[in-house]
């Protein structure tokens, strides 16, 4: 089989370096819930569920049968021209579970990125409008409409313009914004007005076509916008008729600790919802839900991509709604996350690298920074999650500087406890002096 270096060594030969971020010299073999082995036997519990792509587990029993039981009956025949019984079901399921406001319809494609686009154009061809906005910090995807609102690295932009025109980055309201002593109030309607700075300026309300925003960014560094300033964008947006649409590729799905992230949003009903990563648990589907009126304003093959929404993609969907419901994933996503931050708050008295704690279910961050201020140590960041892999636990970064938590829904609590054991061990031999040597050259910049 070949050990993980000796197999990487073959990989460098043919495989470009934009495809990958740079973590961990390892190649996985298999994986069961929250377990992953790779090709030397090596067991690590994973706490980065595929960036968030496994929320039901690796290889869960249900979602296999799924997938093995439609492979015997028909593997691939392309919904851009004749439906079939498992899409016909999911589309079914999507929009009765959808966070939105009257009817529904459902457009299907193959990752987080096409949802995202597929949303700038059915916004444009619902408003007759061609203005785009969305928010520093975002990742949305690769594709050239979802890179083009994204706001994350620079590597997402350079060397690949031009983007995509008359697209709009609005200032993210995260925590690095607020000023001291300013209250929730006050930080949401300062920023509010920076929102409306473009629109008063350059940017015509009335030529705008979509407001898009992740109601918790993820690699943005796990930010949960402020309630007020959500209902602030949100009214904005529907006093000038410009439709409201939130990314849920990343934190839908019970990540949050609800089905969909917006729904710590209560007075918020968007127009258009991105879905994707563990929707077919990490198998290539994505899908926009929508208002039908909306929906129904752009024809085929405006929205067509051959192997969205396939046979075997939409029966392992359908499984893992089955799984998050008769698991009730979601509400273990909120328990288990209530534990785990509970832990990671102890962690912060203690170890004063841990600058903040975010966590919304079993999902968030640990912001690190250096004792006692909040400028961000990347390089302890680095050697954390060195340390924590050797320990036998997959962990990565986001913006450099934010420990990334976001293991599979279904893991057991002997799993996290042994988890959070791991990454406490990590921080006491950090404190004690004991993580030293050369930085590892990993994440992205």
């Amino acid at each position: 089989m070949g050990t993980n270096q000796s197999l990487l060594n073959r990989e460098q030969q043919n495989y470009a370096p934009a495809d990958r971020i740079k973590y961990f010299d390892i190649v996985l073999a298999s994986g069961q819930g929250a377990s992953l082995t790779d090709v030397e036997g090596h067991e690590y519990l994973d706490l980065l569920s595929s960036a968030s792509a496994t929320n039901v587990g690796h290889c869960h029993p249900h979602v296999v049968e799924a997938i093995k039981r439609q492979a015997d009956q028909l593997i691939q025949y392309t919904p851009a021209y004749f439906a079939t019984k498992p899409e016909v079901a999911l589309t079914e399921r999507l929009a009765a579970l959808a966070p939105i406001d009257g009817p529904v319809k459902v457009a299907f494609g193959n990752s987080g990125s096409d949802a995202n686009d597929a949303i700038i154009k059915f916004a444009r061809a619902a408003t007759g409008r061609s203005y785009v906005v969305s928010f520093t910090g975002a990742y949305h995807g690769s594709t050239y409409g979802s890179i083009s609102t994204s706001a994350i690295s620079l590597n997402m932009s350079r060397k690949i313009g031009p983007l995509l025109p008359n697209v709009i980055k609005m200032p993210f309201p995260s925590p690095w914004e607020r000023l001291a002593h300013e209250t929730d109030t006050e930080f949401s309607e300062r920023m509010f007005q920076e929102f409306l700075r473009p629109f008063t300026t350059y940017l015509p309300p009335e030529e705008t076509a979509v407001i898009e925003i992740e109601p918790i960014q993820g690699d943005g560094g796990f930010l949960k916008v402020p309630e007020h300033f959500m209902n602030l964008i949100y009214q904005f947006a529907q006093d000038h008729g410009i439709l409201f649409a939130v990314d849920e590729v990343n934190q839908g799905l019970g990540r949050s600790g609800k089905m969909w992230s917006i729904e710590h949003f209560p007075h918020v009903h968007p127009d258009l919802v991105a879905i994707g990563k563990s929707l077919a648990a990490g198998l290539p589907l994505s899908a926009v839900l929508g208002r039908a009126k909306v929906m129904d304003a752009l024809a085929a093959p405006g929205n067509v991509y051959t192997t969205a929404g396939n046979p075997v993609t939409t029966a392992a969907a359908s499984a893992v709604l089955d799984v998050i419901a008769d698991e009730q994933l979601v509400e273990r996503s909120a328990r288990l996350g209530a534990r785990a931050a509970d832990f990671f708050n102890q962690l912060q008295t203690k170890y004063p690298v841990i600058h903040d704690v975010r966590l919304y279910g079993l999902n968030g961050g640990l912001e690190i920074c250096k004792p006692h201020t909040d400028h961000p140590d990347s390089n302890t960041a680095t050697r954390l999650i060195q340390r924590i892999f050797e320990l036998g636990a997959l962990m990565i970064t986001v913006r450099g500087n934010v420990l990334r938590f976001q293991p599979p829904l279904v893991i057991t609590e002997a799993e996290l406890d042994r988890a959070l054991q791991i990454i406490a061990q990590a921080f006491q031999e950090l404190e004690a002096g004991r993580l030293t040597g050369p930085v590892p050259q990993l994440g992205w910049n």
